[in-house]
């Protein structure tokens, strides 16, 4: 049964920092690109920043380019996501999700539960 379980959410203050990680029980992790996406109330949910399957290369968006950065470590089947300079603009439940490459999709197939980042004045 796939899993991905993130951690790390809270509460900080403006100009904090946080690092969510999402833990993925996928059978070959590594074939999976990962994605952090947050929905804030009221809005749509928005891709935050991705990571490729082998090259790891990264994409962000435009809001949090040079703020945040994405990573995955293969042997942990674990991604993270370091958020740096936090801005109150920031707050939403973020989530992890895996698009499995191999099938050609290009969807993101599995998600977590989500976990709160509230970034306070």
């Amino acid at each position: 049964q796939v899993q991905l379980v993130e951690s790390g959410g809270g509460m900080v203050q403006a100009g904090g920092f946080l690092r969510l990680s999402c833990a993925a029980s996928l059978r070959t992790f590594s074939n999976y690109r990962m994605g952090w996406f947050r929905q804030a109330p009221g809005k749509e949910r928005e891709l935050v920043a991705s990571i490729g399957w082998i090259s790891s290369i990264t994409s962000y968006a435009d809001s949090v380019k040079g703020r945040f950065t994405i990573s995955r470590d293969n042997a942990k089947s674990t991604v993270y996501l370091q958020m740096n300079s936090l801005k109150p603009e920031d707050t939403a439940v973020y989530y992890c999700a895996a698009d499995y490459v191999p099938g050609g999709d290009s969807r993101y197939e599995y998600w977590g539960q989500g976990t709160l980042v509230t970034v306070s004045e």
